[in-house]
């Protein structure tokens, strides 16, 4: 996820010392205890000379069910994933969290920034069964903060007045293609890009810009 992307210290300052990291999982339901975690995708984002976000270089994975794990049928209907595909090439949860993030700790520490912030689209869904992952892998480095979060659905129902993540980027004026949603690194790169754009009107119309004077606690 770091290589030739331009990070540098100056986000650190923007959100308090935590570097923001778009997260989405798809599921084998609601339940982070029990349901199986299927995709996990991530992009971390970077700041530029004129002080606007970008999105840096996706990074996804497949993941196996885990051992006695749930995966309701109504799920797979939704997102469109058979967990038993042959050419999935999905990887056990310890793995694949591995995957997910040594990139997102190498942002972390480029950033100059003390953590993660893990950004989504009904954020408390990813970070539960991230949290839940992580848990039973037995990472003690989990790169997030274990609670706070920024939610599009909240910044999309201010910009925009949408609260559903496709309209949302519709209004904003993005492109949306339908059939490509529902899949992990898909919604990731499009709700980096939602986040970017609603942080980056407010950096460009907010008179005052006190993260510029604060002093990190």
């Amino acid at each position: 996820m770091t290589d030739n992307t331009p990070y540098n210290s100056a986000i650190a300052k923007r959100f308090r010392g935590y570097l923001p990291v778009i997260i989405d999982v798809e599921t084998g339901g609601f339940n982070a205890a029990t349901d199986a975690l299927l995709e996990v995708a991530a992009v971390a984002v970077y700041m530029d000379n004129d002080g606007l976000l970008h999105p840096a270089k996706a990074n996804a994975c497949h993941v196996e069910p885990f051992p006695g794990s749930n995966i309701e049928q109504k799920a797979l209907e939704f997102n469109g994933i058979d967990p038993h595909h042959p050419f999935r090439n999905a990887l056990p949860e310890d793995e694949a969290l591995k995957k997910i993030f040594d990139p997102i700790r190498k942002a972390v520490k480029a950033s100059e920034c003390t953590r993660a912030i893990l950004v989504g689209h009904n954020a408390f869904f990813d970070l539960g069964f991230i949290n839940a992952a992580a848990e039973r892998s037995k990472i003690k480095r989990n790169p997030f903060h274990p609670f706070s979060t920024f939610d599009t659905v909240s910044l999309g129902g201010l910009a925009y007045g949408q609260t559903v993540l496709a309209k949302a980027a519709i209004t904003s004026g993005m492109d949306w293609n339908g059939r490509s949603a529902h899949s992990a690194i898909y919604d990731a790169k499009k709700t980096a890009e939602l986040f970017c754009g609603i942080i980056n009107t407010w950096e460009q119309n907010c008179p005052n810009k006190p993260w510029l004077e604060q002093e990190l606690d």
